[in-house]
Order: structure tokens, then sequence, then C-alpha cells
């Protein structure tokens, strides 16, 4: 519960701020942030869905725990992106 609260704050501090990006890194860790709070928000719902519904209905169970690992994993490359966009900016090509 705690972690879905963190979630929505992170979402709306990140919606809330109207100051615009200095420049394009900026944005895109901004929009990196963004994204994996919005991942993990997708987590903690499918998280707490699977002990709210029935173990009866294991279909249902099924596509919620493959929601949950999507969510989960796409909110992993999103934190690893953020170190991995700033050192693609340092590096010349």
């Amino acid at each position: 519960m705690t972690s879905f609260v963190a979630a929505i704050s992170g979402i709306v501090l990140l919606k809330t701020d109207h100051s615009p990006a200095k420049n394009d890194i900026e944005a895109a860790d901004q929009m990196l942030m963004l994204i994996g709070f919005t991942y993990w928000l997708v987590y903690c719902v499918a998280f707490g869905l699977q002990k709210a519904i029935s173990p009866n209905w294991e279909t249902v169970i099924l596509s919620i725990k493959l929601t949950g690992v999507i969510a989960y994993l796409l909110t992993a490359s999103c934190i690893l992106s953020l170190p991995l966009n700033r050192v693609s900016v340092r590096q010349p090509e």
C-alpha cells in the first residue's frame, strides 16, 4: 500500500512540475521516471488484485500474474535506462 501511494505521489510530482526541461536529456529523464512510476503503479494494482480475487478463477489470476511480471520487468528496464541515458550523452559517437 505504501508503494502504491508513493507511485501516485511520484506521478503527481512529475506532472505538476511546470518548469520546462532545459534540454533533451532532462526531458528524457523526466519521461523515464514518469514511465517507471506508472509501470510500478500497474504492478502494485496487479499485486493487490492477486490477493483480492478468488483462487478459483485460475485464468484471471494467471493473466494478472503475467501483467504483474511484465510491469515489474518494464519498471526495471526504465530504472536501468536512466543512468544509461546519461552515459550515452557523455560518450561521443
